[in-house]
């Protein structure tokens, strides 16, 4: 027999790699273990608000004629954007079309006025000092995490969804769970046997994540973050309970509750609905061709030269 080349040992990689989420996706319904079956690849888009708009006031839910009317607006100002030279082309945008079926006029449930709880005076401190260094941008350290393509913006967690990419398979192996979002291909490994979170002094941008089930709900608790993560100005100290249950066929409930009293003045829950889909997944190819970045420094760089030499004069 022949060595195998070089190719074809990395082409035996690649099908081993793109076709394992897919006969993992054959299993059978039920679930060896007896877990209630949450394993697909689910679609979170929606175009329901993630907080009520300031205009709704206590208003919780539209009529039918009102949610319509909602969409049809939606839809218009969205085109309007699009056809601005300055932002993505329009086949790149995947937002969602429809409101949720309850015709909610926000994403979160909790408090009742639809919003994200002021923030206390540490968070808005913190929020300035990170829109200081953004406007410094000295290096790209100063830039966001999501400007640098290290965590996508609706992948979470928690997840939320945003302009394209809002997908999420969902697999369910012996003793864990595995999120793979598709916006920058992140991936959640979320043991379920009990284990003890990470020690204090470990953070990490996506938390340490442990889970268990509640009769047929798979709830999730993540701890340990960075101060980076800034989940809606969020820190260190958030500590984020995910809820996944199944409704029906091709229906999950997804929920999450943020608790970080250093930084809200109170806890707030989101709940999302998603819908089972046959994909595909797509790759994010966040960094390749990408010269934002490079652009937003070297643009930087340009404006001090320009200020130097007025300042010389």
């Amino acid at each position: 027999m022949t060595p195998m080349t070089r190719a074809a040992r990395c082409l035996l990689v690649l099908l081993t790699l793109f076709s394992a989420p897919a006969l993992a996706l054959a299993q059978p319904a039920a679930v060896p273990s007896g877990d209630p079956d949450l394993h697909g690849i689910w679609d979170y888009r929606t175009m329901t608000p993630l907080q009520r708009p300031r205009d709704l006031a206590q208003k919780d839910t539209f009529t039918v004629e009102e949610a319509a009317a909602y969409e049809q607006a939606q839809a218009a100002s969205r085109d309007d954007y699009d056809a601005l030279p300055t932002v993505h082309a329009k086949f790149w945008l995947d937002y969602g079309t429809e409101l949720t079926a309850d015709r909610r006029t926000s994403l979160i449930v909790d408090p009742p006025d639809g919003r994200v709880p002021a923030q206390t005076q540490r968070a808005q401190a913190r929020a300035r000092e990170r829109a200081e260094k953004r406007a410094r941008t000295h290096s790209i350290q100063d830039r966001s995490i999501t400007e640098r393509c290290v965590l996508g913006f609706n992948a979470g967690p928690p997840m939320n969804p945003g302009a394209y990419n809002n997908n999420v398979m969902l697999l369910q192996v012996p003793g864990m769970v595995v999120l793979h979002n598709e916006m920058v291909h992140e991936v959640r490994f979320i043991p379920l046997d009990g284990r003890d979170h990470l020690p204090d002094s470990v953070r990490q941008l996506r938390g340490d994540s442990r889970g268990h089930w509640e009769g047929r709900t798979l709830v999730v608790e993540t701890t340990n973050f960075t101060d980076r993560t800034n989940y809606v100005g969020s820190g260190e100290g958030m500590r984020l309970i995910e809820r996944f249950t199944r409704t029906d066929e091709s229906g999950l409930r997804y929920e999450y509750t943020v608790e970080d009293p250093a930084s809200f003045e109170a806890p707030w829950t989101v709940s999302l609905p998603m819908t089972k889909t046959d994909g595909p997944m797509f790759e994010f190819a966040c960094h390749e061709g990408n010269y934002g970045l490079t652009n937003i420094l070297s643009a930087a760089r340009a404006e001090e030269r320009r200020d130097a030499a007025s300042s010389s004069r």
